[in-house]
Formats: C-alpha cells, structure tokens, sequence
C-alpha cells in the first residue's frame, strides 16, 4: 500500500525554521520525483519544491527560493523540506507528493498525496 506520511509542522514565528519530513512506504524513491505542495485558505495550490530521486535535480517556486531546501535520503526512504526565513504568507497546509518527474511541481501531474500537515508563521 502506498503512503505518504508528513511530519514537522507547527507554528513558528516569523523568521523561524522548520523542516518537515516525508515518509514513503509502499515504493521505493528511486526512479521518481517527490515534492512538496502547500493550500493556504482562499488563495491556489501551489507547488513548493521538488526533487528527482534518480538524478536529485530539483524545482523551486520562486515564493521560496533561496530559502528552502528540498533533500532526499534514498535509503530511508524519506524527504526533507528545510525551511528558513518563514514569512506569515508561508503559512498552509503542506503536503508531501509523489510523481514520474519534477516537472509535477509546474504542471502538477502527480499520483499520490499524503494527508498534509500545517505550517503557521506567526508572532
């Protein structure tokens, strides 16, 4: 069965850090891509950050570059999104996503979500 299990969220003052973890089961990393997507209330989906588990090339939105950073430990199966300089239009629900390149950060082509976890940036 496959899963997508999120952690790491919580609230955050503005400034701050998180890193959110993605935990995969059910398929292997290799030969994919997996990324992170975020829903803030009222406003589009949108996709975060990106990585190619076959050549770990990856995909910013330009929201977020410079201060965050999407890694990947094959063998553990896992995905990390560090992210640094919170600001309060951070904040979202952020879901972990699995699909066939990075490209699905742009066109948004993906085949499985996790059940997401909250990111507030507040003071």
């Amino acid at each position: 069965q496959v899963q997508l299990v999120e952690s790491g969220g919580g609230l955050v003052q503005p400034g701050g850090s998180l890193n959110l973890s993605c935990a995969v089961s059910g398929f292997t990393l290799d030969g994919y891509a997996i990324g992170w997507f975020r829903q803030a209330p009222g406003k589009e989906r949108e996709g975060v950050s990106c990585i190619s588990t076959t050549d770990g090339s990856t995909y910013y939105a330009d929201s977020v570059q410079g201060r965050f950073t999407i890694s990947r430990d094959n063998a553990k199966n896992t995905v990390y999104l560090q992210m640094n300089s919170l600001k309060p239009e951070d904040t979202a629900v952020y879901y972990c996503v699995y699909g066939g390149g990075v490209a699905m950060c742009d066109n948004e082509e993906t085949d499985y979500w996790g059940q997401g976890t909250q990111v507030t940036v507040s003071s």
